[in-house]
């Protein structure tokens, strides 16, 4: 390995958030210029592939160049598992983190100390963006261990001034005895377990508006505006997304300011983000929908090039900061469904539900194959303060709306109260039982 300085620093790291987006352009090309020399002199994945592609670090002259540049695919992890995406010696790696593997090897990412530093940095910024002031209690109910959610919003609290109250995931009647007892400012956990937490609270006869909580700081999933709404409502606090992913850096990657709720900006000083046509590669202008990319700017350990990241959404001008936004994640190229010919998500199927007063946003899309043809049937609980034929004419209400919004017939099937799959992370909405090819 090839040993290569540190990213530039900007000339204000406190100002940059405000920064002109020329001075984040030059701050981006700068970094970008240091970023792909570094992965090219000491990851022998990134210099075979740029070989292949018959580019070279000086080959980047402007932002716009990094396009000649090859994409980054989870499958690139997975086949220099464990360490063979590091671009530092063992002895500089300080922590190491990976997904669960459960489709297939794990993927893994290193942290030099000064990798967990700027990630600790960007977390604070998150949530100072997204209304969390210093001395104020957070109650961290994403899983702690190899998932970078809960050590990342932890270590991030704690640089911001916090008091952190590392709860994890699960045990959802400690996580109520402790939101009651410890009565936290803010929670940090992903929105579908916010909602288990909030059934659990019912049940057991406490109004969850009622909690010390005013602020959520929710993630790792895609959810809908209509979802933002049901919380702030049920909660009575401010509901903002934090974005990122364990490929990249994990949590704070790009955050929702709560002063504006349009969309998450992106901590562009640390991440290059691109917009791509997920099926040519294409770069798309700013505006337009796709698949999102991201380059690091300054990760030392692990470096990650044009990284795709599945998930689809459109960049836009800042608001209140200068850095760009990107949309609230609408799906993921790996979670469309194709149901005789049209594409939806599942995120379509949520927002239609919580269009239904009697439904409750506890869901599950089931693709079966019966015959020649797929089907889909959407599960849906009831609210249970309201009568059957309420939920009855919610279920009729429900599917008509899918096939006037999305263009597709589905059946929809009211499910006992509580029997659908309760998350303590991720929510699995998509079931696929059709056989397998």
């Amino acid at each position: 390995m090839t040993a290569t300085a540190s990213a530039p620093a900007p000339q204000s790291a406190a100002g940059i958030e405000h920064a002109s987006r020329d001075e984040i352009g030059a701050l981006q090309l700068d970094r970008l210029k240091w970023s792909l020399q570094h992965a090219y002199d000491n990851v022998p994945h990134y210099r075979q592939a740029f070989d292949d592609k018959g580019v070279h670090p000086a080959d980047l002259k402007e932002l716009k160049d990094l396009a000649l540049f090859p994409f980054t695919a989870k499958a690139d992890l997975r086949n220099n598992y464990p360490f063979g995406m590091f671009a530092v010696p063992q002895d500089r790696i300080s922590r190491l983190h990976a997904s669960s593997g459960t489709t297939g090897r794990p993927t893994v990412v290193g942290y030099t100390a000064g990798d967990l530093d700027n990630w600790a940095d960007l977390v604070a910024r998150s949530l100072r963006a997204a209304g969390v002031k210093p001395s104020d209690k957070v109650h961290v109910a994403y899983g702690y261990g190899l998932f970078t959610g809960g050590l990342g919003a932890h270590y991030g609290a704690e640089r911001l001034g916090c008091t952190v109250i590392p709860m994890s995931g699960g045990m959802t009647e400690r996580q109520i005895q402790l939101i009651e007892d410890f009565k936290p400012d803010a929670i940090m956990v992903t929105p579908s377990y916010m909602l288990t937490i909030v059934d659990a609270m019912i049940a057991k006869g406490l109004d969850p508006a009622k909690t010390s909580l005013r602020t959520g700081v929710f993630g790792a999933e895609p959810w809908t505006e209509q979802m933002r709404r049901e919380l702030e409502q049920t909660l009575d606090m401010d509901a903002v997304d934090i974005y990122g992913l364990s490929e990249v850096m994990g949590p704070g990657v790009a955050q929702e300011c709560v002063e504006t709720k349009d969309g998450l900006h992106i901590w562009e000083d640390h991440f290059y983000p691109e917009v791509i046509d997920p099926m040519t590669g294409e770069v798309l202008p700013d505006g337009e929908e796709g698949e999102l990319v991201f380059t690091s700017l300054t990760k030392e350990a692990m470096p990650i090039i044009r990284y795709r990241t599945r998930d689809l959404t459109r960049l836009l001008p800042g608001t209140a900061r200068t850095m760009r936004r990107m949309q609230k994640v609408t799906g993921r190229t790996d979670d469309m469904i194709i149901l005789r010919g049209v594409n939806l998500f599942p995120t379509q199927i949520e927002e239609l539900i919580l269009t239904q007063p009697a439904l409750a946003p506890q869901f599950q899309c089931v693709l079966d194959r019966p015959g020649r043809m797929d089907t889909l049937t959407v599960r849906v609980e009831p609210r249970l303060e309201v009568s059957s034929d309420e939920h009855t004419a919610a279920t009729a209400n429900l599917q008509k709306l899918i096939k006037d919004r999305i263009g597709v017939s589905v059946e929809v099937m009211i499910a006992e109260p509580g029997t659908l799959q309760r998350s303590t992370g991720k929510a699995k909405r998509l079931v696929d039982n059709r056989p397998k090819a």
